[in-house]
């Protein structure tokens, strides 16, 4: 077995590493760039090794300078993670030729399998159903064009080298194909330093569903049930769950035994994901196999009680699989929600800066377990007060619940959310709380589509409705009323006239959007500690009474209690908006700005105009940080809506800003190479 291993990658996936290798009594090295000097899985590390500056061209990409900050530390391996060099044929070969064992699959069985052109043309030699589509490279926008209309509409545009989303586009027509090929090519190489695409036939309304393999180096392959990945954004997964809920056991170990069949076939050793594509029969077909650890492994460790980090290094060091395939479990159900830096309500776009606060959920189960319990695991490369660059991948945290079945999994994973607080930048919780509250979705009743069909105009305030508005009212007043017991309990001590009773008569404006405010009318009862407080609602529709307990200290933003007997989890915090009157209180993925007052001022504040914000329509603005690859206007030029404008890059991601409307360029308010804020102006218009 192995005394030293390097991590040839970082955030999450460096800590996951990180943890196995010290349960199996394994020192570690982290290599790291400059942007990620401070970050979690440096300090984790036993050594770490600086590569240079934060773009990972300069640095996670730098095979020959990872191998050799390798033999100065003398590890005798290296884990690659996912992305970056993980199915890189040379780097592995190099890692071979240098003496170093390379954590994943043989060069051969990458360039076999890594490749999506290759393994295409593989997997139809043996005979193994794939997709319709031009498995050679592409070299022009007009060439991708006349062979996407061969095939026929819609298609999937793919960077060979891609993953994780990056390099794959859908177009319906020629004008997408076109513009897809550009930006696949562009995306394929800043990533993975690669810009070979080709083409497939897009298959609607599919399911995609994975089957996780594992084999040795003496000819045993098994495979470790399936996941279901079919919530996607822009080919981009978001909740994964194991085992699906829509395959049957038959189709279960009929995928299984093909994705085994072909990985024995290009001699697999190490932990690998060979995907399907399926039909609402329940046909499938073959769409690529990922030669490396992927992001969703968790999901199957829980159902497994496998720990799959330490499998692929034991595969690594030459052990045989010390199970068969008779031997594989599937106990419970297993959810994982990705936690991205980024803004669902701006378009999902990319949101970094300082983690001002940072609190995961508790958790019970850990990184690196061999265990099968219910619970709650956090996975994460981030720290209270850490940073989320820029240059990297948006991922802030993947969180993971196990349950006794499906219902049960989805409830803790809910409940999970309610208590994930993250402030500073922007995250996608409240879209993860509306997809798993969607009637459909609880159903089991989704495809790859599913996102767009119903998410089609993007994510509003009004896509997660809770279930009881009134109960966020209830508790936004009983939290006014604890910080003027708090307060006045603490004037006590120099204020003679403390011991006059507060009022319990309020009215609390719900504050909407552009002015748009409501006000209800709450009494509470008795306030006596440690027991439930009686919180009327004067609703419209007639009273409700909610019977509430809290548990809360002054600057916790997590207040947890009861009402009527059933806990629940919020997240509380005032002055948000620069007011330090208001109140927010988020729960379910709904949140609510209110502000608790007195009677006869709530009558004064509904008389209060509304002021409304500047006039920008005559600027295109910076929607998101980032660097500004591309101004493709000048001054004086007309430009026609819909014209592109400027290109930002944040990360590995390219957005292209188009004009919303025809206009004359008045000045250009930024440069290239320019590091841009939110809403900062790059063009103004006459």
């Amino acid at each position: 077995m192995f005394t030293k291993i390097l991590i040839a990658n970082r955030g999450e996936i460096a800590c996951r590493v990180i943890a196995t290798a010290k349960k199996m009594g394994i020192a570690t090295v982290a290599v790291y760039s400059d942007a990620d000097r401070h970050a979690r899985f440096v300090q984790m590390a036993d050594e770490a090794v600086r590569l240079g500056p934060p773009p990972s061209r300069e640095s996670y990409l730098l095979g020959d300078k990872i191998i050799e900050a390798a033999k100065q530390t003398g590890a005798q391996a290296i884990h690659p993670g996912y992305g970056f060099l993980s199915e890189n044929e040379a780097f592995s070969r190099k890692c071979e030729e240098e003496g170093i064992t390379f954590i994943g699959p043989k060069h051969y069985s990458i360039a076999a399998m890594g490749d999506k052109i290759a393994s295409k043309k593989l997997a139809d030699e043996a005979k193994v159903s794939t997709i319709p589509g031009y498995n050679d490279p592409i070299d022009t926008p007009s060439q991708a064009v006349e062979i996407a209309k061969g095939i026929g509409y819609p298609v999937m545009i793919k960077a060979s080298a891609g993953g994780g989303g990056k390099g794959l586009r859908v177009a319906f027509n020629d004008k997408e194909a076109h513009e897809g090929f550009d930006s696949c090519r562009n995306e394929a190489r800043n990533s993975f330093g690669d810009d070979r695409v080709f083409i497939e036939k897009f298959v609607e309304q599919p399911r995609h569903i994975e089957i996780q393999v594992l084999g040795d180096a003496h000819g045993n392959v098994v495979y470790l049930n399936e996941r279901e990945c079919s919530i996607q954004r822009r080919h981009q997964k978001v909740i994964e769950e194991a085992p699906s809920p829509f395959i049957s056991d038959e189709t279960r170990q009929a995928m299984g035994e093909q994705a085994v069949a072909l990985a024995k076939a290009v001699k697999y050793q190490s932990a690998g994901t060979v995907e399907f594509v399926v039909g609402k029969d329940q046909d499938f077909y073959f769409l690529e196999m990922n030669t490396r650890l992927q992001v969703e492994h968790p999901v199957t460790e829980l159902i497994t009680g496998l720990d799959l980090v330490e499998q692929m290094i034991r595969v690594a060091a030459g052990e045989k699989l010390s199970f068969t395939q008779a031997d594989v479990q599937k106990i419970g159900w297993a959810i994982e929600c990705r936690i991205n830096a980024e803004d669902p309500f701006r378009n999902f776009l990319p949101s970094t800066g300082r983690l001002v606060r940072f609190e995961p959920p508790a958790q019970n189960l850990f990184q690196g377990q061999n265990t099968m319990d219910v619970g709650v695991r956090v996975d994460t490369g981030v720290v209270d007060g850490g940073e989320i660059p820029m240059y990297y991948d948006s991922m802030i945290a993947k969180l993971i619940v196990h349950g006794t079945d499906r219902n049960d999994a989805i409830a803790r994973m809910r409940e999970a959310l309610n208590g994930f607080v993250i402030k500073g930048v922007q995250s996608n919780i409240p879209f993860q709380a509306a997809l798993l509250a969607h009637p459909k979705f609880v159903a089991g009743d989704f495809n790859t589509g599913f996102i767009a069909e119903h998410y089609a105009h993007g994510f509003r305030a009004e896509d997660v409705p809770h279930e009881d508005p009134y109960f966020l009212v209830a508790l936004a007043a009983r939290m006014h009323m604890w910080y003027r017991n708090r307060a006045q309990g603490l004037q006590g001590q120099f204020w003679e006239g403390y011991k006059r009773l507060p009022k319990r008569e309020f009215t609390v404006c719900s504050l909407g959007h552009e002015g748009n405010n409501s006000y209800v009318n709450v009494s509470l009862g008795e306030v006596v500690l440690h027991q439930p407080t009686a919180v009327t609602v004067h609703a419209p529709e007639g009273d409700r009474v909610y019977n509430m307990l809290i548990e809360a200290m002054l600057g916790d933003a997590r207040v947890t209690g009861s009402v009527d007997g059933k806990p629940f989890t919020v997240q509380m915090e005032r002055g948000h908006t620069r007011n330090p009157l208001v109140t927010r209180v988020i729960h379910n993925g709904t949140q609510l700005d209110a502000i608790v007052m007195g009677h006869r001022t709530a009558e004064l504040h509904r008389l209060m105009p509304h002021k409304a914000p500047p006039d920008m329509s005559k600027f295109v603005l910076s929607p998101m940080p980032g660097l500004l690859v591309q101004v493709a206007v000048q001054p004086g030029q007309e430009v026609k809506a819909g014209e592109r404008v400027a290109v930002i890059e944040a990360m590995k991601m390219e957005n292209v800003l188009f004009a919303s409307a025809d206009g004359v360029v008045k000045e250009i308010k930024a440069q290239q190479g320019d590091s841009l804020a939110v809403d900062q102006a790059i063009v103004e218009f006459e």
